[in-house]
């Protein structure tokens, strides 16, 4: 029983902030006061691979909650099915734009790299889970899954560490080349151990 409350809850909280962070990423370039400096600088150089991103990451972080529950899946495969189509499609579309920025990105060398990692697994995990999908692997699948969509969570992470950061004093230059790696390298972790 408090498993499967545990399992619950954790399902409302990924449903709840993904939801946070894609009403934030369809009112963020509309709204100069919400919005970071560095996204309406990112608009404007590179307009294309920032919408890419935006988008897909918020398709991704949408339809991907509702692939990790089991009652979706299990009473109603096709609508699984479609979602997960979507959701692959998000996240090819976001990984796309994340790799057109991640040379851009603040923070120098470091966050480069960081961001640029997380989009080529983003990328790489989602195929392959779509791989044993067809495959008709489905165990394994689900395992890939959990994977691929630890890395679109990062999204929500990103999102509460950099104002932890900036509540605490840490500039944004300091704090951005940490936090894109910590954005997404503990989602990983724990979604390895979950995986297992």
């Amino acid at each position: 029983m408090i498993v499967v409350l545990a399992r619950r809850l954790a399902w409302t909280v990924m449903l709840l902030t993904g939801l946070a962070v894609v009403a934030y990423t369809l009112v963020a370039p509309f709204a100069p006061r919400m919005g970071a400096p560095a996204l309406f600088t990112q608009l404007a150089a590179r307009p294309a691979f920032l919408v890419a991103h935006l988008a897909g990451a918020a398709v991704a972080l949408f339809t991907g909650v509702f692939q990790h529950n089991a009652w979706i899946r299990t009473r109603h495969p096709r609508l699984h099915r479609s979602m997960g189509l979507c959701y692959v499609v998000g996240v090819m579309v976001g990984g796309a734009g994340a790799l057109g920025l991640a040379p851009y990105s603040g923070g120098g060398m470091v966050a480069h790299v960081g961001f640029g990692l997380l989009g080529i697994l983003w990328i790489a995990f989602t195929l392959y889970a779509f791989t044993l999908a067809r495959a008709r692997r489905f165990p394994v699948h689900r395992k890939w899954m959990i994977r691929s969509y630890a890395l679109t969570l990062a999204a929500v992470t990103l999102r509460i560490q950099i104002p932890l950061a900036l509540a605490n004093g840490i500039p944004f230059e300091t704090a951005y080349p940490v936090i894109a790696w910590t954005a997404w390298v503990p989602n990983l972790l724990v979604a390895q151990y979950l995986a297992r």
